[in-house]
């Protein structure tokens, strides 16, 4: 499911550049910025829906290994376009440990360049492409991953994060 374009500020920011700002309530309800974070490495990763086979994959796999993402001084974040509630029940269903952001205005995920006209067989409507952001402990972005593969994303970020960081 190929996508095309990106957001309505023009596209997905480059690696280099300062991190765009964040500000959303978690599957607790409670606000988390970005600015909050500086001096610790982030993992920002952008996933299509809660609850869903790809996204179950994913969240899993980031789960079993994030004592080697605190290990390396890093904190993850998965956002999506999900309710407060529905990342409650994906958290609680899965024991994820980790912080789950609701973006139900876009804002973020507009900012990102992540919130995108897709086509599936032939039918085009606008979703989520399933990207990650790695984030150094100056609000810098260090690398950007496209197109993520569940099953192998997290062992590549933690590769990533051991050189890069």
């Amino acid at each position: 499911m190929p996508a095309k374009g990106g957001s309505a500020s023009g596209g997905k920011p480059k690696i280099g550049q300062k991190a765009p700002a964040i500000n959303l309530p978690d599957q607790d309800g409670k606000n988390h910025k970005l600015s909050d974070y500086k001096g610790k490495n982030v993992l920002i990763y952008f996933y299509p829906k809660d609850d869903t086979p790809g996204c179950t994959k994913q969240a899993c796999d980031i789960r079993d290994n994030l004592p080697k993402f605190k290990k390396l001084n890093a904190v993850v974040f998965g956002i999506s376009k999900d309710s407060v509630d529905k990342h409650k029940k994906f958290a609680d269903k899965y024991k994820l440990p980790f912080t789950l952001l609701s973006d139900e205005d876009l804002k973020v995920l507009k900012s990102y360049g992540v919130w995108v006209k897709k086509n599936m067989m032939g039918r085009e409507y606008m979703g989520i492409v399933r990207t990650s952001f790695l984030i150094n402990k100056d609000s810098k972005i260090v690398k950007i991953y496209n197109n993520v593969k569940p099953p192998l994303h997290a062992d590549q970020v933690l590769s990533d994060l051991n050189i890069v960081l």
